[in-house]
């Protein structure tokens, strides 16, 4: 059996690979290990290596690199502090591929460690763009020490190709998180008020904040501006998740709490749902509001709205139901009315999500069942033609 070491270091992450993970669990082919990291085992983000174990897998190897610090000083500490503890961690585990999703930088720990130990890596999710986080440069650092590529759209194959990967390399399969959107059992909608302690109201949003890495100091008046928006609707419930561990996360994490001890009435705030009730509260919201990818990726499947508010996201394709907007309360409340709008709820009942319909965790099993891991150690830089 090939073994692959899958690596996740947010909730978020988890949740996208989570039906891909299950399904090498079960493959007679493959053996999977789990690598947590990050977040998944920090009390303040939620200790979600929980959701992890609750969900049935087992967790192979824990390695702690969050230091109580959300300064540019503090994130480089804790990237080596990974690299150091992954270097021993693969050692042990003799894995056959590394398989990660995404940008972030604890994954770039992993990957940057896997290439010097000569341990081919399978990236998902590159060529994708996001111009105003550092997220956009490890992405595609991230493509370069990888060596099989499974990315969410067309445009976003040609892109990891133009960056010189070999297109035999290079598959596009759709998004993989998407597939338990359309294979869960998701809660009710009182199963999902129990769940939570708390209940929904004529209308429904979900806040999920993170600091735009790329524009220093901005991150707590942004949300400030997004708190003063929301803060005028009427008849509406609030359910807020927590920022992440990014450069000034903490300060984020610190006004949700003061938000909703005043506005209990109608605000709840966790630090993290986990994957199966975060599905399943987008079945019953008007909008998602933010700057998270889930706005963009998942809940175009929900045909609801998403307001995605500055420029963490900027680039990304997007379906119709995305609203863009700057982040100042006044653009903000605008697109808020817009999406509460008879008008854009007519039209939001076609949208159709640009990521894919489900399926994508299959077609790229299949694709690696058919590849020899120890014959793509060695890359050439692919020149596009003229």
């Amino acid at each position: 059996m090939r073994k692959i070491c899958v690596v996740t270091g947010t909730r978020a992450e988890f949740g996208l690979l989570s039906h891909l993970m299950r399904l090498i669990e079960k493959d007679t082919v493959f053996e999977l290990q789990l690598i947590a990291t990050g977040t998944h085992l920090s009390p303040e983000f939620g200790y979600t290596i929980d959701e992890i174990e609750e969900e049935g897998f087992t967790v192979h190897k824990k390695i702690e690199i969050l230091l109580s610090s959300d300064t540019s000083v503090g994130v480089s500490k804790s990237m080596g502090l990974a690299q150091i503890s992954f270097a021993e961690v693969y050692d042990e585990l003799k894995p056959d591929l590394v398989l990660v999703l995404g940008d972030r930088y604890e994954i770039l720990a992993a990957v940057t460690t896997a290439m010097i130990a000569r341990i081919p890596v399978a990236h998902l999710n590159g060529g994708e763009k996001t111009e105003g986080a550092i997220d956009e440069s490890i992405r595609h650092s991230i493509t370069k020490m990888s060596h099989l590529h499974f990315t969410a759209t067309e445009e976003y194959r040609k892109r990891v190709i133009q960056m010189g990967e070999n297109p035999r390399f290079v598959f596009n399969v759709g998004e993989v998180g998407l597939d338990s959107i359309f294979l869960r059992n998701l809660y009710s909608k009182s199963e999902f008020e129990d769940s939570i302690n708390f209940k929904l109201n004529k209308k429904n949003i979900l806040v999920t904040f993170h600091p735009v890495t790329l524009e220093k100091g901005m991150a707590l008046k942004q949300f400030k501006a997004l708190l003063s928006a929301i803060d005028q609707l009427v008849d509406t419930n609030i359910i807020i998740t927590h920022s992440n561990s990014d450069m000034e996360g903490r300060g984020l994490v610190e006004m949700i709490k003061n938000y909703v001890a005043a506005n209990k009435n109608k605000a709840v705030a966790f630090p993290s749902l986990g994957y199966h009730r975060y599905l399943s509260a987008l079945q019953y919201m008007d909008a998602v509001v933010g700057n998270s990818s889930s706005g963009i990726v998942e809940a175009p499947s929900f045909k609801i709205a998403t307001i995605n508010i500055g420029n963490r996201q900027k680039g990304r394709i997007q379906a119709l139901s995305v609203i863009n907007c700057e982040p100042n309360a006044k653009e903000i409340l605008n697109a808020l009315d817009l999406t509460l709008s008879s008008h854009f709820k007519l039209q939001l009942q076609n949208v159709v999500n640009p990521y894919g319909q489900g399926g994508s965790s299959q077609q790229l099993l299949d694709i690696l069942k058919k590849i020899s891991f120890s014959d793509i150690l060695s890359k050439a830089f692919y020149d596009i033609e003229n």
